[in-house]
């Protein structure tokens, strides 16, 4: 327990004048700093309420959060014109463009892998639905094992997003699937496979030229590096990178993006990263892993007393001393029957 002191209301500043001379009675040792120096940094800048420093994540808002996220972003992605002339003009060129540097590779996977049935219709219900459910397990997973790092993730996974949909509305471009004369084969329509927004009976609800760039790409390579820095299971970290690598060559047979489509996605997500670091300082898999939780002030207790209420307070006792000022050791007074000489015996 420590050394209590009172304050009026009347006179705030009033203290007693044995705890006003009384001080921090040693100073922190030197070697209280321990290994665990940045989540020290981290931890007092969260106290310090620093709207960069990693906060404890709210189950109730990040479920609201990402659900008005997702209706705002459809939202918008489907109120851009669908421009059809300019979409198409600019299929052909990012399709001539392939042709240029020898990689117009599209086709030739397209036609392939529709030749096998099971395999062409699993990579259907692949497109339509591994698309949000893996997502949303990666952000549940970082909301739950790595909450210290959670908000920085879902930060470039928000900003990815939202730049895509600048590159939608600048840039229309139809699917390979949709082109004139190109020769590519829609998966979904021939098959008849159920969930694909982008063709059968779900394309009138979402904007068939918004194809660049992919965020099937944006968010897969998300969940993939987020997997791979933070998982320590060796197998979790392999499934890490091939799950964009599979994506990949998912989007590219179903005829949905040109590869070009899928670099798109990539720079969008190196725009997320860099808005998540200029934000905290740091990417994420750097940040502590936990932060902890908010303590709030200690409201002093509060004696009434006929001339007026009385807060009582109290100061940190040699258990948390402070190191603010050093304190000079007391002297101790003379005794003064020490100073008077003995009288010899006999007088």
């Amino acid at each position: 327990m420590g050394d209590a002191y009172v304050t009026t209301q009347e006179d705030r500043g009033a203290v007693t004048p044995s705890l006003a001379e009384d001080g921090p009675r040693s100073a922190a040792p030197a070697g209280s700093a321990g290994s665990s120096g940045s989540a020290r940094t981290w931890t007092s800048r969260a106290r310090l309420g620093s709207p960069r420093a990693p906060r404890r994540p709210r189950l109730w808002f990040e479920i609201l959060l990402i659900a008005v996220s997702y209706w705002l972003y459809s939202l918008v992605r489907n109120a851009v014109p669908e421009q059809k002339a300019a979409a198409l003009r600019n299929a052909d060129r990012v399709w001539s463009l392939e042709h240029t540097l020898g990689l117009a590779f599209e086709q030739s996977v397209n036609h392939a892998v529709n030749s096998v049935t099971w395999l062409i219709v699993a990579m259907n219900y692949y497109y339509a639905t591994l698309h949000f459910v893996i997502t949303i397990a990666v952000l549940v997973w970082l909301f739950r094992r790595q909450p210290g790092r959670y908000g920085a993730a879902r930060l470039v996974l928000f900003a990815t997003t939202a730049v895509a949909l600048l590159g939608y509305y600048l840039f229309p471009l139809a699917p390979p699937r949709l082109m004139h004369g190109g020769s590519f084969i829609d998966t979904v329509l021939l098959h008849e496979t159920w969930g694909s927004m982008a063709s059968g009976n779900f394309k009138q609800m979402s904007n068939q030229y918004a194809a660049m760039p992919s965020m099937h790409i944006g968010w897969s390579l998300w969940c993939g590096l987020t997997i791979f820095a933070l998982a320590r299971a060796p197998w979790a970290r392999v499934l890490g990178l091939l799950y964009p690598t599979v994506t990949l060559v998912v989007i590219v047979a179903t005829a949905n993006h040109f590869w070009l489509d899928a670099v798109g996605g990539m720079v969008c997500l190196a725009f997320g990263y860099a808005v998540s670091y200029a934000w905290y300082g740091s990417l994420p898999h750097r940040l502590p892993t936990s932060v902890p939780a908010r303590r709030r002030p200690e409201r002093p207790r509060v004696l009434r007393r006929p001339w007026g209420a009385v807060a009582l307070r109290r100061r940190p006792g040699p258990s948390a001393p402070s190191a603010s000022r050093p304190v000079a050791p007391r002297r101790s007074e003379p005794d003064p029957a020490a100073a008077v000489p003995p009288t010899p015996p006999g007088t």
